[in-house]
């Protein structure tokens, strides 16, 4: 399976997980809106990663990754702020959090290997 395969699989699941655990927010302001915007974002990683592969050149793949990575970061943002307010307190709050951060590093060094930095 190519790396691209890979990393689709990866953010496939990623964006999947994250769709389950939203459904445990509770129906609160605050867990209606994080709940919204990780969903938001948490599938953000998977779709613009899959754009990002069908770029025309590397300067277009780059720059789709950018979008990657933001939605990836923004993800751990929503997941951190979760469980510092312990608006949900399962376990996959702090699992997914691992994951949008190794998510950021790999798309960050893959964005550096295709602009050449």
């Amino acid at each position: 399976m190519a790396r691209s395969d890979q990393l689709k699989e990866r953010t496939y699941r990623f964006a999947l997980r994250v769709v389950q655990l939203c459904r445990l927010y509770p129906r609160t302001l605050e867990g209606r809106i994080f709940s919204q915007q990780l969903l938001r974002a948490g599938t953000g990683v998977a779709a613009n990663y899959r754009a990002a592969c069908r770029g025309r050149s590397r300067r277009e793949f780059a720059a789709k990754l950018g979008t990657v990575i933001e939605e990836a970061d923004e993800s751990e943002f929503w997941l951190s702020a979760t469980r510092d307010l312990e608006i949900v307190t399962a376990p996959e709050v702090e699992s997914l959090r691992v994951e949008a951060d190794e998510l950021v590093a790999i798309f960050t060094q893959s964005r550096r290997t295709a602009t050449g930095n």
